[in-house]
């Protein structure tokens, strides 16, 4: 097999020789050879990175158009109720001021019924209920950000009050047991778990807890739309833009063909762009009535409110186990809280069910609706604080033992998923613990508690399991043969800077067999057809199926193109079919974490020193942008362990720490040494072999962190963040116990 690049040609066997076919001057060898030195598996830089560093490459809230108008939100002020008025005359005179839309005049909404079923949060302005405070209740339209934003706080809003409640605990009345769907049941249980905890030897019981937080993005949520030629067409910042284009298409009655978005570049998600905002919303309103393009971008404050975060959890946990450590009950019960707008359900209790098994084994997730904004995805959904109360739990039951940490873990191994008995595509959790544990020097450390000092400090180490799932969800994407040579990719892809454009571009050069240099990949415009949202660790392993099998399809037409010019010959793909084929398995990504913390008791600071990831995820596409991803994400489990919290005031319903200036998170100068790498985990469920990686770096890192403070003080903390007035409380209570 020859490829031509320029004027150099170089030559790779693959076994038998085969036909090839030159496409301007690059030729291609028939499907089904594959060249033995590829692209995937090496560092790759940013295909786009020379444009964002130097500026050229233009977010949904810079990009410039005609006569552009700036919309700004005017948000509910009270925690429930209903509008009385919306004096907009007062305003509506005010220099620059275009339009102000409220429930009295806005466009009518269908109801949102798209990929993930109902969502009344983006039927916004249709009545004048207030369910929360910062509930969008007006938009002002003005012919610059800054007349809008003036406008806007000027507008006043009168309102009907009514008593709102959120305050949330695991003694909540309000609790109830969600409906729960196939993916994500609500129960699971087997055997008999309270008469497997009163036979065992060792019972570990306690609650565990974690506050509400937030995916504050780098860049806000930003989006423009305008009507060009009888259609409509928004530039959006969103995880998925052919899902955004279904949904703003059915609000609006409108035919889906008539609707394109675009998203080309993301300054960060992690799962708050993962559907539609009331911000693209508001803009094809404001657009529709102007007739003219309307851009809306959300300031941080309203980020607090309109985007989701992570719900605050209350988890039970309880293990029981024999003298040897060996499991005989496992027990997780996960609350958490959503809106009275729309149930979103935090699915703590669900790493249990992939992590350990017992003869009894039991998980399930309660909910109860309060008058708060509703909670979203946000970066490791279910498993991140579901790992803090189980890896806790463990932790303790290995104290409780007397064994290692590692080694009850490799004692409770199951050999099959422990409640769906199904076997794993591959697991090799404990190969991350025996790399994990060679690196960080953990055959060295001593298992007692507060013994190691280093002046003021106490020092101690502490490790946990990570898990996601690693699914792959039904996408279509084309590849194009150009008459210079070079093939352009589409697939209604999103990078939210991860690096998904670079890995499928290094992904589709493998599958062409040509140099990554002849590849153009194009992304997150919902002309080019259905594709996976870039969220759940699914992105790259459903999008790179896609793009192999449009690179399959192309080549086997160019072999049988005859005289027609290659750039007319187009691949195409959709991989439903083949995904709903496969066996059922079950799929995840697995990790191991470790930390070491230094805690001072006199001031109850604690400094992590150092953390190592290790993680079995499948084929890693890009190791430089992958290692970055894993080492972001345990940079956030260092955050939610030590900083993170959202607090509202139980009169007002609102934020005392609504911005980032009181929202505290993880520094530059808190964050350590953090190293992640990988064990070779071969996994022959989908034909990339990727898992995905995007979650599992955050999974299990705030238990590692928690049970560090563990073993250098001697004192357990049950609820994050760590802070140093709980260190001292901690402390103090240990030293009063003696």
């Amino acid at each position: 097999m020859t490829v031509t690049t320029g004027t150099t040609a170089t030559t790779v066997t693959t076994g038998t020789p085969a036909a090839t076919v030159s496409t301007g001057t690059t030729t291609v060898a028939p499907a089904g050879t594959t060249a033995v030195a590829g692209s995937v598996g090496r560092s790759h830089t940013r295909v786009e990175g020379l444009a964002k560093v130097t500026g050229a490459a233009r977010y949904a809230g810079e990009i410039p158009f005609a006569e552009l108008a700036h919309g700004w939100l005017v948000l509910s002020t009270i925690a429930k109720g209903r509008i009385r008025s919306v004096e907009s005359d007062p305003v509506l005179a005010m220099p620059g001021v275009l339009a102000v839309l409220h429930h009295g005049n806005a466009p009518h909404l269908e109801a949102a019924s798209g990929m993930f079923g109902p969502d009344p949060t983006i039927e916004v302005l249709q009545n004048d209920q207030v369910p929360h405070v910062g509930w969008p209740v007006a938009l002002v339209v003005a012919e610059t950000p800054e007349q809008a934003r003036e406008a806007a706080e000027a507008l006043v809003v009168t309102y009907d009050q009514e008593p709102h409640d959120i305050a949330f605990s695991s003694a909540h009345p309000g609790l109830y047991i969600p409906e729960g769907s196939a993916r994500f049941p609500t129960r699971t249980s087997k055997g008999d778990v309270e008469a497997e905890l009163a036979a065992a030897a060792v019972v570990v019981d306690h609650e565990y807890t974690t506050p509400e937080e937030h995916h504050n993005a780098m860049e806000p949520h930003a989006a423009m739309a305008r009507w060009e030629g009888g259609r409509l067409e928004v530039v959006d910042s969103n995880q998925g833009s052919f899902t955004v284009a279904q949904d703003l298409a059915t609000l609006f009655s409108l035919d889906p063909a008539s609707v394109r978005v675009r998203s080309e570049h993301v300054g960060g998600a992690f799962g708050s762009k993962g559907s539609t905002r009331p911000h693209v919303v508001l803009a094809v309103m404001a657009a529709t009535v102007l007739d003219r393009p309307v851009r809306v971008v959300l300031t941080r404050r309203q980020m607090f409110s309109l985007v989701g975060y992570r719900s605050p959890t209350a988890q039970r946990v309880r293990l029981g186990a024999d003298s040897e450590g060996r499991l005989r009950a496992f027990d997780h019960q996960a609350n958490c809280l959503t809106s009275t707008v729309y149930e979103f359900v935090e699915q703590s209790a669900s790493i249990g069910r992939v992590m350990y098994d017992a003869d009894g084994h039991s998980t399930g997730n309660r909910v109860v609706r309060l008058d708060v904004p509703t909670p979203r995805w946000m970066r490791g959904p279910g498993e991140a604080p579901g790992s803090f109360a189980v890896e806790s739990a463990f932790d303790e039951l290995a104290e409780s033992c007397g064994i290692d940490p590692i080694e009850l873990r490799r004692r409770n191994e199951p050999a099959a998923g422990p409640v769906s008995g199904l076997p794993f595509s591959s697991r090799n959790v404990l190969a991350c613990f025996d790399k994990g544990a060679r690196r960080f020097g953990w055959a060295d450390r001593d298992p007692r508690p507060g013994v190691r000092r280093e002046g003021r400090w106490l020092l101690g180490t502490g490790t946990a399991a990570a898990t996601y799932p690693a699914g792959t969800a039904p996408s279509t994407a084309s590849v194009t043969a150009e008459a210079d040579g070079t093939f352009t990719v589409r697939i209604t892809a999103a990078d939210i800077g991860t690096g998904a454009r670079t890995a499928l571009t290094q992904i589709a050069g493998d599958a062409l067999d040509v140099p990554v240099e002849k590849v153009l990949v194009r992304i997150a415009d919902s002309d080019f057809g259905q594709a996976m949202i870039a969220g759940g660790s699914m992105g790259t392993s459903s999008w790179g199926w896609a793009v192999t099998a449009a690179a399959t399809a192309l080549r086997e037409k160019l072999l049988s193109a005859g005289d027609i010019p290659p750039e007319r010959i187009v691949g195409r793909s959709n991989t439903a079919e083949a995904i709903g084929a496969l066996a059922k398995q079950e799929r995840h990504s697995f990790g191991a974490q470790f930390a070491e913390v230094a805690v001072d008791l006199d001031s109850g600071e604690i400094r992590v020193r150092r953390m190592l990831g290790v993680f079995a995820a499948g084929r890693i596409v890009n190791p430089l942008t992958a290692r970055s991803q894993l080492i972001g994400g345990m940079t956030w489990g260092l955050s939610m362990a030590l900083h993170e919290e959202a607090i509202r005031d139980r009169s007002s319903g609102a934020h005392v720490n609504g911005d980032l200036a009181g929202y505290h998170f993880a520094s530059n100068a808190d964050v350590p040494l953090i190293e992640a790498d990988w064990v070779e985990d071969p996994d022959t469920y989908n034909p990339t072999g990727i898992k995905g990686i995007g979650e599992v770096g955050i999974v299990g890192a705030a238990a590692a962190i928690a049970n560090a403070v563990w073993h250098a003080t001697g004192v357990r903390h049950r609820s994050l963040p760590i802070r140093p007035d709980r260190v001292l409380a901690g402390a103090a209570e240990a030293a009063v116990r003696g």
